[in-house]
């Protein structure tokens, strides 16, 4: 872990995990020194003395995470402490693994691109598709299907690969690393899934 004193800007949209594990998408309303002001749904507003964890992107990184106490209420506005320092969960920390699901990418004014996946991880995943062009640092929405559940997930491309087919002669095909923030909703899919994956193929071994 590397520690850093760094806060959600004011306006960004952070992820909230309170103790219970229940994790709410919630805005930064103000920031300053160690108090944070947030504006939650109201049914994922802590009670006051509840110990909560803020978590936001630190793309490529990873993302931080920043532990607080809940120190006010007034109706959907929180108003946090934070009882530590932010630090950085590494990418590399994440679990990866996974191969073969099946993958929608969606941008606008594009037909929408089929491809599978070559592995995941709770923050970035790599991934082949057919006939379409990307350039590295373009948005792009991800429809993954993992298993019986779906993410739906904004991400951008780190890496694009073009990669032709010789045999037989087909399309050019495009391996793509792609960068995202997931909310702990979504990373519990994504590391259930990989994690279940992985014993599989121990089992099978």
């Amino acid at each position: 872990m590397t520690t850093t004193a760094h806060l959600p800007d004011a306006g960004s949209y952070v992820e909230m995990t309170a103790s219970d594990e229940q994790a709410a998408r919630v805005r930064v309303v103000h920031a300053e020194g160690a108090g944070l002001t947030l504006s939650a749904p109201q049914a994922a507003v802590p009670p006051v003395g509840t110990p909560v964890t803020l978590r936001w992107s630190a793309a490529p990184r990873g993302r931080y995470a920043l532990p607080c106490a809940v120190v006010g209420i007034d109706e959907n506005r929180v108003v946090l402490r934070a009882a530590g320092t932010a630090e950085i969960e590494q990418q590399r920390l994440f679990v990866r693994g996974g191969g073969g699901e099946r993958i929608i990418m969606r941008r606008p004014g594009w037909d929408d691109a089929h491809g599978w996946i070559r592995d995941i991880s709770e923050h970035s995943m790599r991934a082949h598709f057919e006939g379409t062009n990307v350039v590295a640092g373009e948005e792009l929405q991800l429809w993954i299907q993992l298993g019986s559940e779906i993410v739906d997930i904004p991400a951008v491309a780190s890496r694009v690969a073009m990669l032709p087919q010789q045999v037989p002669p087909g399309p050019m095909s495009v391996e793509i690393v792609a960068i995202f923030a997931t909310d702990e909703s979504q990373a519990r899919i994504i590391r259930r899934y990989v994690m279940r994956q992985q014993l599989l193929s121990r089992t099978r071994a």
